[in-house]
């Protein structure tokens, strides 16, 4: 396959991403279709059995105008249901957790903007705010990186390992740090305190809010009776959680990222010319952050020490 030209490459790459779409959409359809259905007939027989109770109290159309007026106002974050810990939903813990939300791409869906200068605002801060997130991120990376380099050249020496095995043992040990910290953990923390979340609902939620997904579907203490205060700490804890989480995550990305095995992936779909001196130079730029990790070498077994 090394002797297909750079166009066959590419269409090779289209054409899996898109039977990977397809099979993807495959599956969800058969999962997700008779649910749907089933939850369909429901509705709609409660709304039958309901119109055969109470429709003589009622105008025609009455119940579906009120139906279409909740529903309007749910898809906005508006609800009249639950407590009052969710009837303001613009207080400053909501309002931190929208705009985490727009800085680290999540998007909840749970809020959203109803006038038009919350809408105009929304763009306009998220454009600047966004690239000085990602520069944030950039420089937060740049500087924990070293350090996990230092533990993998460490575990490399210690272990006699080649340097591919010593960065797929990092990899992974990374990898299992970051999901049992950021996913497992919080999963079942968040299960404990929410009844009516499974462990499942709970890992899928984490899951959704470090890979940016955010579908927005399940929210931590949303249409529960809790406490104002819980309810306002739980938000600030999601704020901490995405920030802190988000960073683990890239950081873990960028080291599965500079494997071996997925540069050579890489390398067979990109181009087959020389490396440019910007390549040139990012790749002594990791060789010298690895070697720089290493000890010093020890004096060979009746070699003078250099004065």
């Amino acid at each position: 396959m090394g002797a297909l030209r750079p166009w066959a490459r590419y269409g090779l790459l289209v054409v899996g991403h898109l039977l990977a779409l397809g099979l993807g959409a495959a599956v969800l359809q058969a999962l997700e279709g008779p649910p749907a259905l089933r939850l369909q007939a429901n509705l709609r027989a409660e709304l039958a059995t309901f119109q055969a109770e109470y429709g003589v109290c009622l105008p025609p159309g009455a119940l579906e105008e009120l139906l279409g007026a909740a529903l309007a106002a749910q898809a906005h974050g508006v609800s009249s249901l639950g407590n009052g810990s969710e009837a303001r939903n613009w207080d400053l813990p909501s309002a931190l957790l929208f705009t985490a939300s727009l800085l680290t791409t999540t998007g909840y869906g749970h809020m959203a903007p109803l006038s038009a200068g919350g809408k105009a605002f929304c763009v306009l801060y998220t454009a600047l705010g966004l690239p000085a997130s990602l520069a944030l991120v950039a420089a937060l990376r740049r500087c924990l990186l070293p350090l996990l380099s230092r533990q993998g050249a460490w575990v490399a020496i210690h272990w006699q390992l080649t340097p591919a095995r010593a960065a797929l043992l990092q990899a992974a040990g990374l990898g299992l740090l970051v999901a049992g910290t950021f996913v497992l953990l919080p999963a079942l923390v968040l299960w404990s305190l929410q009844g009516d979340c499974s462990l499942l609902e709970a890992i899928y939620f984490c899951f959704g809010s470090l890979s940016t997904i955010g579908l927005g579907d399940l929210l931590p203490g949303r249409g529960r009776g809790l406490h104002p205060v819980l309810y306002h700490l739980g938000q600030f804890a999601l704020l901490g959680y995405l920030l802190l989480g988000l960073l683990a995550m890239l950081l873990a990305v960028e080291t599965f990222s500079e494997l071996p095995q997925v540069r050579a992936m890489v390398k067979f779909f990109g181009s087959s010319d020389p490396l440019n001196a910007e390549d040139e130079a990012g790749i002594l730029g990791q060789d010298e952050l690895a070697l720089s990790t290493l000890p010093p070498p020890e004096a060979a077994a009746g070699q003078a020490p250099a004065c």
